[in-house]
C-alpha cells in the first residue's frame, strides 16, 4: 500500500511487511516528501534485516497507542500521592490523543491541546499541570522503551503558560473567630486545627490518633506530606483544648470521622455553609492556610520559621507573605531611628563628619 492518509491523524501513514506480518505505522510527519523518505528508509531496514538474518526490531518504535500508555501510566501512578489528579489529567489527555501512536505526538499537538484548555476557561496553572503530566507520561514511555527520545524532545518544547492566578486570601483575627463560631460541631475542630497549624485539608482529614497525634509532647507528626517530607507541627494551647473535646471512637482510628465511623474525605458543603453564616465571600478551605501564615507574619514571626511550619521546600514559596504587613516591617527599620542609633544628624556632626543642618 505504501503511503496513505487517515482521517483521525494529521500525518502520513505507511504500510509494509515485516517478519511475515503487515505493519501499519505513522511516519510522524505531514510532509509528503519527508514521509516518502521515512517509508523508503523503513523498507531498506527490513531488506537489510532479511539479508543479515536478523529480525526487525520493534523496541521503542512508537507504535504503541497513547491510550495504552495512559492505562500503564495510571497503574504506575497508584503509588503516587497525587493519583487522583493524575487520573483527571490522563482522562482528558486520552480523550485528545488516545487514538494516536506515541510517535505522532509533536510540539504543535501539545500546544494545540494547551490552547484548547485555555479556550474552555481553564486557568493557566491548570493547563500547565496537564502539559506537565503529558511530558512525564512520555518520559516514562521512554523509560519503558515504548518510544524513543525524539518524541520526548518534541513534547518538551511545549512551553508552560505564564501563571497569574496566584491567590492570597486571608482572614483577620475577628473574621477567624466569626468563622469558628459559625461552624457546625463536626467542622469546628477541623477549622480550628487549620487556623492554628496551617495544615492542608487532606493532611488534616487523614490524621490518625495513634500514628500522628502526640499530645504528650505537643506535636502532630506528619509522615506523608505534599512535598514528601516528614513534618512536625506544634500543638498550641488553643488546639490542644479543641482536640480534647473530640470524642475518640474505638471503631475508627481517624481523628475526624462521621457517625458511622468513616473518615471525612471532604467538608466542602459544611465549610461553605459556615462561610455564608460568618458573612465571608470568596473564601476557600485552603485560604485557612494563608490565614495561618499571614497572621504569623503580622505578629512578627520571621519568614524562615513560617516556612518551616508550612512545610515549604524553599523560602521562595513563603516570600509571598512578606508584603502582608508593611506596618510591621516599618517597625523593624524604626529601631535605626533616634539618637541611640548613631545615624542621626547631630551624632554624625559630633563624630566629625562635617555635615551641616539644612536651613529653611
Amino acid at each position: 500500500m505504501g503511503l496513505y492518509r487517515r482521517k483521525d491523524s494529521p500525518f502520513y501513514w505507511m504500510s509494509f511487511r515485516a517478519n511475515g506480518h503487515r505493519v501499519y505505522e505513522s511516519t510522524g510527519t505531514d510532509n509528503k516528501r519527508m514521509a516518502e523518505r521515512i517509508h523508503a528508509q523503513k523498507v531498506l531496514e527490513i531488506a537489510e534485516a532479511k539479508l543479515t538474518g536478523k529480525a526487525s526490531s520493534r523496541t521503542a518504535d512508537g507504535l504503541t497507542p497513547f491510550s495504552s500508555l495512559a492505562s500503564q501510566y495510571l497503574v504506575w501512578a497508584e503509588r503516587q500521592k497525587a493519583v487522583r489528579n493524575k487520573r483527571t489529567f490522563c482522562l482528558s489527555l486520552n480523550a485528545a490523543f488516545g487514538t494516536l501512536a506515541l510517535r505522532e505526538l509533536t510540539t504543535q499537538l501539545a500546544e494545540r491541546y494547551q490552547s484548547t484548555l485555555s479556550a474552555s476557561g481553564k486557568k493557566p496553572a491548570t493547563a500547565n499541570r496537564h502539559i506537565a503530566c503529558l511530558k512525564h507520561m512520555i518520559s516514562k514511555a521512554v523509560e519503558w522503551e515504548l518510544v524513543d527520545e525524539t518524541v520526548l524532545k518534541r513534547v518538551r518544547r511545549a512551553k508552560l503558560l505564564p501563571e497569574h492566578n496566584r491567590r492570597l486570601r486571608y482572614l483577620s483575627t475577628e473574621e477567624s473567630a466569626a468563622l469558628v463560631a459559625a461552624c457546625d460541631a463536626h467542622l469546628r475542630p477541623v477549622v480550628v486545627l487549620a487556623l492554628n497549624t496551617g495544615m492542608r485539608k487532606e493532611e488534616i482529614l487523614s490524621l490518625v490518633w495513634e500514628r500522628h497525634v502526640d499530645l504528650r509532647h505537643g506535636f502532630l507528626l506528619l509522615d506523608i506530606t505534599k512535598n514528601g517530607e516528614r513534618r512536625e507541627v506544634p500543638i498550641n494551647t488553643t488546639l490542644r483544648r479543641e482536640l480534647g473535646r473530640i470524642v475518640r471512637r474505638l471503631d475508627c482510628p481517624y481523628v475526624f470521622a462521621d457517625e458511622q465511623g468513616k473518615r471525612y474525605h471532604n467538608v466542602k458543603r459544611s465549610f461553605a455553609s459556615a462561610c455564608r453564616r460568618a458573612g465571608l465571600k470568596d473564601f476557600r478551605f485552603h485560604d485557612l492556610r494563608h490565614t495561618f501564615a499571614s497572621q504569623l507574619v503580622m505578629a512578627g514571626v520571621d519568614l524562615t520559621t513560617v516556612s518551616r511550619l508550612l512545610g515549604h521546600k524553599s523560602l521562595t514559596m513563603t516570600l509571598r507573605y512578606s508584603h502582608l504587613a508593611p506596618a510591621h516591617l516599618a517597625k523593624a527599620v524604626a529601631v535605626l531611628d533616634g539618637p541611640d542609633s548613631g545615624y542621626d544628624l547631630v551624632t554624625l556632626q559630633k563624630r566629625g563628619f562635617g555635615l551641616k543642618a539644612e536651613t529653611p
